[in-house]
């Protein structure tokens, strides 16, 4: 994560979740540099005064309201994730390559492919449009894109979520580098 980009959370068993506090640079975090969030975005404690969560909480609160085996959720801005964010309206199709078992898809001949929403200066609007699209058909795979912004990923804890991350990375970098070359997918 470059800078101060993207957040992170991790989710308690009461629902509630811990949040990276808007603008701290994601190598020099503290236990002083989250915020708790109830459910919906009311704020239960802040590490430090004046603290306050990204606008991007709500993509993390849609991702815990969806999906009730989430315990961590990671939203980045890669490069590979914007880029390959502009070949695709509202599904990117993946390559059929191996790392694609680590996201739970062990098909013979995979097809499958990962959501793409639109970016909007409110990011509300994000989650709503997530939170919609994922109601009436739930993904297969634990990550979406958002267009010109970035990658959110989750799974059962941080580690999982950590790995599910650079796994999209890796398939990105590899999608991106074959249309390089000329080759398919």
């Amino acid at each position: 994560m470059s800078g101060t980009a993207g957040n992170l959370s991790a989710r308690q068993a009461d629902g509630s979740y811990w949040i990276t506090a808007s603008g701290k640079h994601k190598g020099e975090l503290t236990r002083r540099d989250f915020l708790r969030l109830h459910p919906g975005g009311e704020l239960l404690a802040r590490g430090r005064a004046g603290d306050r969560p990204s606008a991007e909480w709500c993509l993390h609160d849609a991702v815990y309201g969806l999906f009730p085996e989430a315990g961590a959720c990671f939203h980045v801005h890669t490069v590979a994730s914007n880029v390959v964010s502009r070949l695709a309206a509202a599904q990117l199709p993946l390559p059929p390559i191996e790392m694609l078992k680590g996201l739970g898809v062990a098909d013979e001949r995979p097809e499958v492919a990962i959501a793409v929403f639109a970016n909007h200066a409110l990011v509300p609007a994000i989650a709503a449009e997530v939170k919609a699209r994922f109601r009436a058909a739930p993904p297969r795979l634990p990550g979406f894109l958002i267009r010109d912004h970035g990658l959110t990923v989750w799974g059962p804890d941080w580690r999982a979520a950590l790995n599910h991350l650079e796994l999209f990375d890796f398939i990105f970098q590899c999608l991106l580098a074959a249309r390089g070359a000329g080759l398919g997918w």
